[in-house]
């Protein structure tokens, strides 16, 4: 690492807006570029890298770069836009998995709205859950990813993947079901 990305750590880490504001200005727009290129959205490029600057000066304090400042930067952008792939893939399949919902049979349209009512408020329910008991919700039941799976690719006992997942379950179940069941 060189003189000038330890200053600008040192600066972040305590609290001074000048480095946040010179880390903005060094690479906001180099980062965007770059993450155009995995993202076919410059809005969504653009996202990826704001989020990128919010949670720098959120964990500012805590913030640990190994190789270099400019490597953990384009190396974070990179894992945000494979991220924001993977949710989009998700909810794409998401969304066609409701489609297929009919088994070939044509709905009337009282049922589609019924089945698109329904729809929202699963997606309204598992969108209100914790991030972390969200995420494994969807690895687990979306993605159809087995528990062991999860729990390694996140880090977590197996149990603990249980445990979201009984939590998302109920949720659903208490929010679903009719009042006085």
């Amino acid at each position: 690492m060189d003189r000038n990305e330890i200053h600008i750590i040192e600066g972040l880490r305590s609290g001074r807006e000048s480095a946040y504001q010179l880390l903005f200005e060094l690479y906001y727009q180099k980062l965007v570029v770059f993450a155009r290129k995995y993202l076919d959205d410059m809005e969504a490029a653009r996202d990826v890298v704001q989020d990128l600057f919010l949670n720098l000066y959120e964990s500012r304090q805590t913030i640990t770069v190994q190789t270099s400042l400019k490597s953990y930067l384009y190396s974070s952008v990179k894992h945000g836009c494979l991220n924001h792939l993977r949710h989009n893939a998700v909810k794409e399949k998401y969304a066609n998995m409701m489609m297929n919902t009919g088994n070939g049979r044509d709905l009337d349209l009282e049922e589609k709205i019924d089945t698109t009512e329904m729809e929202a408020k699963i997606f309204e329910i598992v969108s209100a859950l914790p991030d972390k008991c969200r995420q494994i919700f969807i690895m687990s039941r979306v993605e159809g990813k087995r528990n062991r799976k999860i729990a390694d690719e996140l880090n977590l006992s197996i149990r603990t993947v249980e445990t979201q997942i009984s939590k998302a379950l109920k949720s659903l179940r208490t929010n679903l079901l009719p009042s006085g069941d």
